[in-house]
């Protein structure tokens, strides 16, 4: 009887546990819906940022400047702070019809910062900071090496060697007849055929800022014994407005890639082979699963060879990022790097094209885009003058590169970064055609392309005054 009991009150124990489980599991069914909700809510994004971390973050930040009257220039509260900003630009941009197909998240990030520091709108405790840590960490030397390194490193070899090569041929061609048709038409407008070749068309072309305009500007001064000051003043406007052109036009060709898919390679620049991000050479070891090691391997790859590049700099007076190109791809070429460190080295490059691009211009908005030289370069004669050589320089480009078993758009895209502001500039153009992975064909246009540019005109130049 007593074994009886024992077992009734075991299967009321085992009842009463089977209750309580079904009133649990219930229970947690009910609270699922909620967990399952806020986990969309999560990965609603902002750019990259969750939703609600995104809004934390504008809290966070609103908090210390009203609180504090302050916000540090340290890393931490300065990703914060350009994340904030630049994603909330680019969502803007990609939401308005039309702007979004022409470039617009990447004009808005750009420009728009640079107008409301013009405007006094920007308080000095945001702009402040932003301007200490650009001075402080030129951190444009960070992300160009990360992109050409990891970019180069992650393409085909075959491709890579038959694309440096291709590509001088459209932008020579390009560069020759959008000179002719960008002095004929500035000397039609009335500018004059000196001032149209020496302040608009070759500065469009001259390849950015620190290793375009300013030194171009700094050999017109020795030749022309006038304050190079005052000639920059001339020539900076052109510059920018180029970049604004090819940004525009890169924009364009993305959405006319989309509409006829034949004319375009989605980045890829050759017709024949694969330069897709993460594509190895058939003849070398397939790589192994890429861990954090590789990765950060990868990355000290790609600051040695942006020392070394400096370093050639100093000492041989080679650009540093021409060196630094130029060793990556000997690097490439050569089987130095093993397969699982030139797949780290595409994870560097999709972390810096995909995390900080769009930080990065925000940036340089703030920092290098002077509001007031932007709004003096829109003339009626220059602003033609600029559109009309932009628009050959790349339609050439289009054209040339049918013939050359290449991908019209992207080849026309690439030389398009001739125009642009240089690092700034191809950033900029190739974010806004979605086809970063050109940077390092971009880099080849902009740097040698503008120093051939540069040498050439101040030969000119000095024979004519």
């Amino acid at each position: 009887m007593r074994d009886g009991l024992s077992a009734t009150a075991a299967r009321r124990g085992q009842g009463g546990h089977s209750n309580q489980s079904a009133k649990t599991t219930t229970q947690a069914v009910q609270h699922r819906p909620l967990r399952d909700l806020w986990w969309r809510i999560m990965d609603m994004r902002v750019g990259i940022v969750p939703l609600p971390v995104h809004l934390v973050l504008i809290a966070a930040i609103a908090t210390t400047v009203l609180t504090t009257g302050k916000l540090s220039a340290e890393l931490s509260p300065i990703i914060a702070l350009l994340a904030v900003c630049s994603f909330t630009c680019m969502e803007v941009g990609q939401r308005i019809p039309i702007f979004r197909s022409i470039g617009g998240p990447v004009i808005l990030v750009t420009f728009l910062p640079s107008w409301l520091v013009f405007a006094n709108v920007l308080p000095p405790s945001v702009v402040t900071p932003i301007v200490a840590f650009w001075k402080q960490s030129n951190f444009l030397y960070l992300f160009i090496p990360g992109i050409i390194v990891g970019s180069i490193l992650s393409m085909d070899r075959k491709v890579l060697i038959g694309g440096f090569v291709r590509i001088f041929v459209p932008l020579a061609i390009g560069s020759v007849l959008a000179g002719i048709v960008g002095t004929a038409v500035g000397t039609m407008l009335g500018m004059g055929v000196f001032h149209t070749v020496f302040f608009v068309v070759i500065p469009v072309m001259s390849g950015g800022l620190g290793e375009g305009v300013i030194p171009l500007t700094i050999g017109y001064s020795e030749v022309m014994h006038q304050g190079s000051g005052d000639l920059l003043a001339q020539a900076l406007p052109a510059v920018m407005l180029g970049n604004v052109c090819a940004i525009v036009f890169s924009g364009v060709l993305n959405a006319l890639g989309k509409r006829y898919p034949s004319l375009t390679g989605n980045g890829q620049l050759m017709r024949t082979g694969s330069d897709d991000i993460g594509t190895h050479d058939v003849h070398a070891e397939p790589a192994k699963a890429v861990d954090a090691t590789d990765i950060a391997a990868a990355g000290m790859i790609a600051v040695c060879l942006y020392f070394v590049g400096m370093l050639a700099q100093n000492t041989l007076g080679l650009p540093g990022p021409v060196m630094m190109l130029v060793l990556a791809v000997a690097a490439k070429i050569g089987f130095v790097f093993s397969p699982k460190l030139e797949a780290g080295a595409g994870v560097v490059y999709k972390f810096f094209a995909t995390a900080v691009t769009y930080p990065l211009l925000f940036a340089i908005g703030v920092v290098i885009t002077p509001w007031q030289k932007v709004v003096a370069s829109f003339n009626v004669p220059t602003l033609v003058t600029i559109v009309a050589t932009v628009l050959t320089l790349m339609a050439t480009a289009f054209i040339v590169a049918r013939r050359m078993n290449m991908h019209p758009i992207d080849a026309a895209i690439v030389v398009g970064t001739h125009s642009g502001m240089g690092g700034t500039g191809d950033v900029a153009i190739l974010t806004a055609a979605n086809r970063m992975r050109l940077m390092p064909f971009a880099q080849i246009a902009t740097r040698i392309g503008g120093a051939i540019t540069i040498t050439l005109s101040l030969i000119v130049l000095a024979k004519i005054v």
